[in-house]
């Protein structure tokens, strides 16, 4: 049996072939970069406000193929590609995390991203054993 298994979501796998979208080790959970492309159709949509929403909703799908869910993500990396969309965030932030006293350690950064995209996450979640 592998110990390592690779995380793929329908409708949201990471462009770069052969790279998985995410990784879970144990009960450790690895994410590449978590784009705001609508599941249904694999596009990133134009307009920003619907892309910080799709991925927030990839990673609820993500966690979930991985077994957990948002409870168990213990950091966030918040890729943006400029400050404009940092309230967007917040606000499906609050939303997927509403307890201030049960938060995910967050760190974000403004970069260059690809193929459209304003916003991206990268995730780490521990599991219950």
């Amino acid at each position: 049996m592998t110990y390592r298994k690779s995380i793929e979501i329908e409708g949201v796998a990471h462009g770069n072939t052969p790279i998985p979208l995410g990784s879970k080790l144990g009960n450790m959970v690895f994410s590449s970069a978590i784009a705001g492309n609508n599941p249904a159709t694999g596009l990133i949509p134009e307009d920003p406000a619907e892309q910080v929403k799709y991925v927030f909703q990839n990673v609820r799908s993500f966690m979930e193929v991985a077994g957990g869910s948002p409870e168990h993500i213990g950091k966030v990396t918040v890729l943006v590609q400029d400050e404009s969309i940092r309230d967007k965030v917040n606000e499906e932030w609050i939303k997927m995390f509403p307890d201030p006293e049960s938060r995910p350690a967050r760190h974000s950064k403004v970069t260059q991203l690809r193929q459209g995209a304003v916003v991206q996450l990268e995730i780490i979640a521990v599991l219950p054993e």
